[in-house]
């Protein structure tokens, strides 16, 4: 390699390192919004974000960047970059190239508009007022539309935003998989109803001390291999998993006095994105690459330990006495499989975070049309209510009384996060099909969950899937990890075993 070129390496690893400790800073000041920031200091913090976003959009759009960018891609040059930094030229420049397409300006006042968005959300969701979050909503998707013409439109505008959430995706391949997921599983659902043997949950619904729920969440953390070193376990509103970088990973979860399930699988859906986060490889730190590769990828994860891990039979034979310790008065007369049974209880429900695996992915399906009839049909947010509502009775023969446990559930569109949801359900399918080669290279696998041997399990993650980071496509993950594209039937048949079982079909 010339001394010119190792320069230019150098001064482009520089720069890009910049940009990710201005991403790091950034990160920490949207959790700080999201876990107890002052109410009345929202406005402020919103814009410092959108200014430090629109240095950082700068940066990512400047003629400096370009000009290493071309440099560095140049044949003769590319050819001698080892294969990381390749990899890294290539994630710069596809976001390079997208950046630069929408003004600075249109960015900042974006990102400002979403900071106070996602607090006006919490608002509004806590008072259940459509009237004071729709507005806003507006301006998001109208933004959005507007970066959609600027990006350039792919198949379908709305293919435009999920390639940018699941590299590679498209409404035509969803369509597809979410068509036979719905086939399979609209059947199955209907059975679990008619079943005669549904699962007693009453011992559920009583009063848990949330200081208690506290101790068993990191407690669980714990024996997942969570590290408490490089993360930290807080409450907020909405679940969720913050990855500063691999010896920074918070997570938050949600406590319910009345339901101890919700804030332990809560917690353990969001311990499986940390999982990802802190076992990144080192070597990636400081890179465009240290990070997941997409979000159905890291979604798999979060899935994979709280349904099939967290919510197995193998999981409660080992952790349910611990659960009794805490909670006496309330199971010690409750045996270990009647509880196994009632936290895998599927039936037709309203929230999204807190619906079994089995009617999960209908949830899904749910807003993913409605995404759809915004960007693709041009529905109107002031709309999107009934149309909601609509889908609900479709789909889950339910109907929302309140636009909190309806349309108000959700954070994302606060955020600006359209095309995010599919990666629930796309993590699902990647998980069950990973978890079909894990048992064949794992023959014991049931037996270490029965026996708290967890790690062995999270090593495998690490050795296919965490330490790439984004060095990897989700293609090439789900490829070298099962040796075959997405496909929908491993899912398809671990519901159908698992709730088979429980309902007796």
């Amino acid at each position: 390699m010339t001394e010119t070129l190792m320069s230019q390496l150098h001064s482009f690893r520089a720069l890009t390192r910049k940009m990710k400790s201005y991403g790091e800073a950034l990160g920490l000041m949207y959790w700080d919004l999201r876990t107890g920031a002052p109410r009345k200091g929202v406005d402020t913090r919103s814009e410092v974000i959108g200014e430090l976003s629109g240095d950082l959009f700068k940066m990512q759009t400047s003629e400096e960047l370009g000009s290493y960018i071309e440099a560095l891609t140049a044949p003769a040059a590319y050819e001698q970059l080892s294969e990381i930094d390749r990899k890294i030229v290539d994630e710069v420049k596809k976001e390079y190239d997208r950046n630069k397409k929408v003004p600075a300006n249109l960015y900042q006042e974006y990102v400002v508009l979403t900071s106070q968005t996602e607090t006006l959300w919490e608002e509004a969701k806590e008072k259940s007022d459509w009237t004071m979050f729709y507005p806003s909503l507006e301006k998001i998707i109208d933004y959005n539309k507007q970066f959609i013409q600027l990006w350039g439109v792919k198949e379908t505008p709305y293919d435009t935003l999920l390639d940018m959430y699941e590299p590679g995706m498209t409404v035509a391949k969803l369509d597809q998989v979410f068509g036979e997921l719905r086939e399979k599983l609209v059947p199955l659902v209907a059975a679990v109803g008619e079943s005669a043997n549904q699962p007693e949950t009453s011992f559920l619904r009583q009063t848990f001390d949330k200081e208690r729920q506290k101790k068993f969440s990191n407690f669980i953390l714990e024996q997942l291999g969570y590290d408490f070193q490089a993360g930290r376990l807080d409450e907020s509103v909405h679940p969720f998993a913050t990855g500063l970088n691999p010896g920074d990973v918070r997570i938050t979860t949600r406590y319910l006095e009345h339901d101890v399930t919700s804030a332990l699988f809560g917690t353990i859906h969001e311990c499986g994105h940390a999982l990802y986060e802190q076992n990144i490889s080192k070597e990636l730190i400081g890179t465009p690459l240290c990070d997941g590769t997409s979000m159905g990828i890291h979604e798999s994860q979060s899935r994979f330990w709280e349904n099939m891990v967290g919510r197995s039979r193998e999981f409660w034979n080992r952790y349910y006495g611990d659960l009794q310790k805490l909670y006496p008065e309330y199971f010690n007369e409750v045996k270990v499989e009647d509880f196994y049974r009632a936290t895998n209880v599927a039936k037709p429900s309203l929230i999204r975070i807190e619906a079994d695996e089995l009617t999960y992915n209908l949830h899904i399906m749910i807003r993913y049309e409605m995404e759809k009839a915004i960007f693709n049909d041009g529905v109107s947010a002031a709309d999107l209510p009934q149309l909601w509502n609509d889908k609900y009775k479709e789909y889950l023969g339910i109907e929302p009384q309140s636009m909190a446990e309806g349309i108000l559930q959700d954070v994302h569109w606060s955020g600006g996060a359209f095309g995010y949801f599919p990666s629930y359900a796309l993590g699902n399918m990647y998980a069950a099909q990973m978890m079909n080669t894990l048992k064949k290279e794992m023959p014991d696998f049931e037996k270490k969950v029965e026996e708290g041997n967890l790690i062995p399990v999270k090593d495998w993650f690490v050795d296919k899937v965490y330490r790439h980071g984004k060095a990897l496509t989700p293609a090439e993950i789900i490829m070298n990890v099962s040796g075959e594209e997405l496909n929908p039937v491993y899912l398809v048949e671990y519901l159908t075993e698992k709730y088979s079982d429980i309902y007796g079909l």
